[in-house]
């Protein structure tokens, strides 16, 4: 219910400059395509005057402990979190791979607006459909929300997404909850930065390059540094590294872990992996 009211207010009242209005998404996704397992996540969409923020809720949770006891958690990094001027299809995308990278891009879409209605809770939501990274995607979307934006880089209806998933149903996203903040939120340290790090800004092009030189040699850091730390100090899956035989057995486990999570919302965008034997 307060979502419903929340929303009405917003529908009748001119947005204040000074204002940013937060969206909480219901986030479930598939990190491995090929299990029937999901992930659950609350993501946060943060309207601003000048820009939009999307990035895991639980960075808000953390961000607050923080400076209440002086510490530097943060969320998980393999969320999809990005920032974008306002009505702009230009994504800045955060990333922790090796490092915390930042990378550009310009992410419009074609949505095809359908007849199909549905209802939800007070408001009537019409159906919509776009192509976009390499999947078939359906939105549900409010007229009566003038606000065109919706979660990820999901933007440019006549109205909020309420919810939205691909067509392999690997990713769903659902409007569960929406705040009105009467001034900007300071993200900065937790997507402008991450554990206290900057982001390196890269092309997407050279992130994947860093990416897939990681994969093909994952132990290549500790091998370097194995000589010089207690035996055990590495420990792979599980296993302590007590010897360099270990390595080969340790290298395979991490590909492993990496090829089987490797579920991309935007696959135009992503690093292909290679099969490794």
């Amino acid at each position: 219910m307060k979502l419903y009211t929340f929303l009405f207010l917003i529908f009748l009242t001119t947005l204040s400059k000074a204002q940013t209005h937060r969206f909480i998404y219901e986030y479930k996704f598939k990190p491995d395509s090929s299990s029937t397992n999901y992930r659950n996540v609350n993501m946060a969409l943060d309207i601003n005057p000048k820009d939009v923020k999307f990035y895991n809720y639980e960075n808000i949770i953390n961000d607050s402990l923080n400076k209440k006891g002086g510490n530097n958690h943060s969320a998980s990094p393999d969320i999809p979190t990005l920032r974008r001027l306002k009505n702009s299809y230009q994504n800045t995308n955060y990333e922790m791979m090796m490092d915390y990278f930042s990378y550009n891009t310009e992410d419009k879409m074609d949505w095809k607006l359908e007849k199909e209605t549905k209802t939800s809770g007070q408001y009537t939501l019409q159906k919509a459909t776009t192509d976009f990274g390499g999947r078939h995607w359906t939105a549900w979307f409010c007229k009566d929300i003038n606000i065109s934006e919706g979660p990820y880089k999901f933007r440019g209806l006549p109205g909020l997404i309420f919810e939205l998933n691909d067509s392999k149903e690997n990713f769903f996203f659902k409007l569960a909850k929406s705040q009105k903040l009467e001034k900007t939120y300071d993200t900065s340290d937790f997507l402008e930065s991450f554990a206290g790090k900057k982001p390196v800004s890269v092309s997407i092009a050279n992130m994947h390059k860093m990416m897939l030189q990681f994969y093909n040699d994952p132990t290549k850091e500790m091998r370097q540094k194995f000589d010089d730390v207690p035996p055990g100090t590495f420990q792979v899956g599980g296993t302590k590294i007590t010897s360099k035989e270990q390595f080969k057995d340790a290298a395979k486990v991490i590909q492993n872990f990496i090829a089987k999570n490797n579920n991309p919302m935007d696959l135009k965008n992503a690093v292909v992996y290679p099969v490794i034997n």
